[in-house]
């Protein structure tokens, strides 16, 4: 693995691109923080562990599917991809350095809320490593979902309109920003197709906010291995 090209990619990608483009780091954090005060108003404040910690898995989740249109523009369109491939590069470092470069800027919104956490004492140090590890994991299976969306587009004009319908599903219908034990369990077993719903699952059971679910991290581990393996497929890899 090329760890020089990822680093330098992440950066120029991901934190650079925090710089050149605020307005986009002001619209990722839009619905979250939105739903955050909405959630805090309505409940009275009863549901505000729930928001926080759903909001830094919207965060990442969002970002890492907008990814698609990303993967699908480098492609389809300028023809970015190309380059990788004729280069001494592998798909995975060019797979892992979109993918970090996807976490890199989602930092700000996982540090706000983050803070949040700590400010209204629903985080400690434990709690945030476990917290940390679930967002890797998240943010590793919907950025390889981007790549199977990519790699099944044959034009860009779609992808934005189904990146924005998949970030809707994934974290507003998902128990993303609420209980999961009110989902009746038929609809919470479709509901598990989203990576999101065993993430939030556990971590509401973890945080001691739910009744705990020992299942429903391996089947967030399964989820994103399977989803690893597809988007290893679709990227459509070619020389």
């Amino acid at each position: 693995m090329n760890l020089r090209f990822i680093l330098i990619f992440s950066y120029n990608y991901g934190l650079k691109f925090i710089k050149r483009g605020p307005s986009y780091l002001i619209a990722s954090l839009a619905l979250p923080l939105s739903l955050l005060f909405l959630i805090f108003i309505i409940s009275g404040g009863r549901l505000l562990p729930y928001a926080i910690i759903g909001g830094v898995l919207s965060i990442v989740t969002s970002n890492a599917i907008n990814g698609a249109a990303d993967a699908a523009f480098f492609r389809l369109q300028i023809r970015f991809q190309d380059l990788f491939v004729a280069s001494p590069l592998t798909k995975m470092d060019y797979m892992t350095a979109l993918t970090a470069s996807y976490f890199v800027f989602s930092l700000p919104g996982i540090i706000l809320y983050v803070s949040l956490g700590f400010i209204f004492h629903i985080l400690n140090l434990l709690k945030l490593i476990v917290l940390i590890l679930v967002i890797f994991l998240i943010t590793i299976s919907f950025t390889n979902l981007a790549f199977i969306i990519a790699g099944l587009l044959k034009h860009i004009r779609n992808v934005w309109g189904i990146t924005a319908i998949l970030s809707i599903i994934a974290t507003v219908l998902t128990p993303t920003f609420y209980p999961y034990f009110i989902i009746p369990k038929n609809f919470l077993m479709v509901l598990l197709i989203s990576p999101i719903t065993p993430a939030s699952i556990f971590l509401q059971g973890y945080f001691g906010l739910a009744p705990y679910d020992a299942i429903s991290i391996p089947i967030l581990i399964i989820e994103t291995i399977a989803l690893m393996i597809m988007g290893n497929y679709f990227i459509k890899w070619r020389e």
